[in-house]
Formats: C-alpha cells, structure tokens, sequence
C-alpha cells in the first residue's frame, strides 16, 4: 500500500498523553498511527522532527462576513486566519448580509464558501420567521440554530416566549443544537438609554449597561423556556461569575446545557479595555479580573465545556468613534487564540489535554461533527503541528485576517502552530498558505 503522505518523528496528543509516533494519511483520512518503521511507503514524507501534533481545532463561534460584509472579512481571508492559527474546522455565525435564516439564504452562502475556504466550514442558521422553514434549513445541512437574545437577528420575534418555546421544541425534534447570545433585552435597552440620556457615551458606560445583570437575567429567563423542551442549548461566550453560576444551578435540575469562553474573557479585563479602547470593545464585555478568574476556575472543575474564539471582524475605522454606541462590537481572535493557550500551558494554567478537549474533542461531540476532533485511524486528518518552545510577539500586521487589530498586539507569546493539514492537506505552512482556494470543505449536517 502506498498512503498520499506520512507525518515522520511526531510526538502526537492522544488520549490525554504525549506519544512518539509517525502518522500515514490517505485520501483525507488517518490510516495509521503508530512506529516509523511500520509506516507504509508514502507519496510525500514530512519529518516533523518531534514537533507535537495535536487534531485540527475546531472553532465553534466564527464570523466568516463575506456577502454584503465581505470589506470586513470573505470567506477566503476569514479561513487563512483559522489555517495559520491551526484551526481546520469553523462554524460560521448566521447574522450576515443577508441574514442566514432561510433555505434559500444558507444554500447560496454555502455555494459562496465552498469555492473560497481553506478549511473545514459548518453554518449555524438564525430562526426563520415561519416554523415551517426550520426543517427546510436542517434538511439543507445547518450544524445549529442561534438566537440572539439581545436584539433581533432572524424572524423570531424574541419578545414571544411561546414561539421561541415552539421553535426551540421543532429543534430538539431534529436534535440540532441552539447556540445563544444571552443578553436580556429589555435591561440592556433601559441601561443604554440612559446612558444616552445622560451623554454617557465612552467604554465604561458600555460595559455598565452590558452588565453582569444582563446576562444572569437572560439565562434564567432563557432556562424557564428551555427546560419546558428537550432542546441541546449551548451558551455563547459566558462572561460573568454570575452567569457561570446561573449555568451551573441549571445543569443541576438535569437541563442539557453547554457552554464556551471566549480568550478576551480569559486573558483581558477592563484595565485591557481601558487601555486600548474601543478595539477591545465586545458583546458582553471584557469585565474586571474576578470574572476571568470564575471562568478559569469554570473551565479547572470542567464547569466551561468549550473555548471558542469569537472571532468578530470589523474595518477599522467601525472601531473608533466619538460615541461608544456607534462602534461595532467584535475582534479578531482566530489567529491569537492557540498561541495564548499555548502561553497558558507553559505558565502552567492549562494542560495540553485541556486545549484538545476543549477546542477539538468537546465541539465535535456537542456540535455531532463525526469523524472529527481527535487522532485515530479512520478519522478525517485535520491536524496542527505545534512548535511548544518557540517564543514570538504577536503583530496584527502579519494577520491573515483583513481585521488587523487586537487587544493582544505585541504580546509575547510561547507556542506557535507551525503546519496546519486539512483533509490531510497541508495547508498553512510556517504562516503561509500553501493550499490554493476552495482546498477545504462544507460541512453539512447529514
């Protein structure tokens, strides 16, 4: 047998435990993982001279834009980030120009993306105005439904429980997931108000009105729905120990909940804010180090199932303006997320089996991506080869995204990804991209 490619002299991450190994792929798959002289003869051979291998990420919350956002980022510069930040798999956010929320909407963006990506590309879809329409968009491959609960983004009207409860029930009959921005809206529209009425127009009155209160109040109200269903609920960048704790008390009466941290949760606070701005500006804010410190202890005693970018471009020029209310929320997070956790797991706060679990293993199962997030034979071969030791700063010029700036500019960072391999394609390769566009695939819910 002769395989399209071995990986030579690896050290890969499997079962929680760092193994000398060599790893022959064919046609896109693993086929074999085990000594280098029982690896078939190979097309190609790469020797990675024990640089560790861990499986592709996969990054649950992206905005990929393109259509009508395409100036902030397209579906091809969007994925050159995720490869030259060693994520192969990406689930793209549905609120879009046009907004993903019919059939119609998520068949032409996929036909869009898949002569584009370089990577792996699942879509959420928002709620339909018509109930009917839930099934037509599972039928066409949606990965899961989000609901914002902030503001309107779709056709559900998000003031009516009992459609929200009917919509959530459609869903769980198809067992998708439901993804959800938890902010209540009503306490957030009075604090910004008066913010606004009071000419309270700068970061520190955003993150007043985008309180912890508002989140709390959103999941327990969001909880007296879903606990009415048999709905997979997966909660969006969780962001306050209030809100942590209102998750936990919840899974205790049984409910089938997840949730994410974002890496602006984790390694920012509003010092951070204060220092660079509106470009540190996200829907919910980054808060103070009590905060961060609830999620780090919620992702220590598992409490946090996943950790997701948030990857959210905007121009730059959406970043500043004289009235807070004016910016657009949202930064670019594909390309510095693995090297920060690589950074946590040097300093010690995180281990190897952390990362894997909980941006490859953890999304696979909750979001049922088969044959994804973890190195075995038969395995689609999605895989990041690390470089532990290499030390660099982080420099938003040398992003890949079109959003070149980031609250983690001139970081000084320990662990890079080195080779990123898609569909047992080498597509990144030492920061460059080496696979031409329309090399990765969409991903469809079967």
């Amino acid at each position: 047998m002769i395989v399209d490619l071995v990986l030579g002299n690896a050290r890969a991450c499997i079962d929680n435990a760092i193994v000398d190994c060599s790893i022959a792929i064919d046609a896109g798959r693993i086929v074999k993982i085990g000594k280098e002289a029982g690896m078939p003869k190979a097309d190609a051979r790469i020797d990675l001279a024990n640089m560790l291998v861990l499986p592709g990420l996969i990054d649950v919350h992206v905005h990929l834009r393109d259509e009508g956002n395409a100036y902030k980022e397209d579906f091809y510069s969007g994925t050159a980030a995720a490869a030259a930040g060693g994520v192969t798999t990406v689930l793209d956010m549905p609120n879009n120009d046009p907004v993903t929320m019919t059939a119609e909407n998520l068949t032409k963006r996929m036909q869009i993306a898949e002569r584009r990506t370089l990577v792996n590309v699942g879509f959420y879809s928002a709620f339909p105005t018509c109930i009917k329409e839930l099934q037509r968009i599972s039928d066409e491959g949606a990965i899961a439904f989000k609901l914002f609960m902030a503001q309107q983004i779709g056709g559900l009207d998000i003031n009516d429980d009992h459609s929200i409860l009917e919509s959530f029930r459609n869903v769980s009959q198809m067992n998708l997931t439901i993804a959800v921005h938890a902010e209540d809206k009503a306490t957030l529209d009075k604090e910004v108000d008066e913010c606004k009425r009071t000419c309270q127009n700068n970061v520190a009155a955003y993150s007043e009105a985008h309180s912890e209160l508002v989140e709390t109040i959103a999941l327990k109200h969001l909880f007296s729905i879903a606990r009415r269903t048999n709905a997979r609920v997966h909660l969006c960048h969780v962001s306050s120990r209030g809100g942590l704790e209102a998750i936990i008390d919840a899974r205790q009466t049984g409910m089938q909940l997840t949730c994410e941290a974002t890496p602006h949760h984790l390694f920012l606070s509003v010092d951070d804010l204060k220092r660079t701005g509106a470009i540190a500006l996200t829907a919910p804010p980054i808060r103070d180090r009590s905060h961060g410190s609830a999620l780090w202890e919620g992702i220590k005693k598992r409490w946090i199932d996943i950790i997701a970018s948030d990857h959210a471009p905007h121009a730059l020029q959406e970043k500043t303006s004289e009235s807070v209310w004016d910016v657009k929320v949202g930064m670019p997070n594909l390309e510095t997320t693995l090297p920060l956790l690589l950074n946590a797991v040097r300093k010690r706060r995180l281990s190897l089996g952390d990362i894997v679990r909980m941006m490859a293993e953890t999304p696979a199962e909750i979001f049922q991506l088969k044959n994804r997030g973890s190195l075995e034979p038969g395995n689609i071969a999605d895989l990041v080869v690390i470089d532990l030791y290499k030390k660099h700063r982080i420099d938003v010029r040398e992003f890949h995204s079109k959003a070149k700036y980031s609250p983690f500019d001139g970081w000084t960072v320990e662990g890079e990804p080195i080779k990123t391999i898609v569909n047992g394609r080498l597509v990144m390769d030492e920061g460059e991209i080496v696979a031409p566009m329309g090399s990765g695939e969409i991903i469809r819910r079967r």
